[in-house]
């Protein structure tokens, strides 16, 4: 029996009381918290390439709104 999450929180969770709505969450994000699973999604996390081109894109915009000419104490 496949089930989706959705279908199991309309089934079953919506229909049990706050505090145990609460306790259920609770154990679910400690079970996940022991398995020390890495829920981060590649395409979130900054690739060294990502991290070059904010830096050249930090430097080129300070340097615009810096001029060499002006100077900087």
């Amino acid at each position: 029996m496949s089930n989706t999450a959705q279908e199991i929180y309309s089934q079953v969770v919506s229909n049990l009381s706050a505090t145990e709505r609460l306790r259920l969450a609770t154990l679910i994000l400690n079970e996940l918290v022991e398995q020390n699973l890495s829920i981060t999604e590649q395409s979130d996390t900054w690739t060294e390439q990502d991290q070059v081109d904010l830096a050249s894109f930090s430097l080129q915009y300070a340097a615009s709104i810096f001029p060499e000419s002006e100077q900087t104490v």
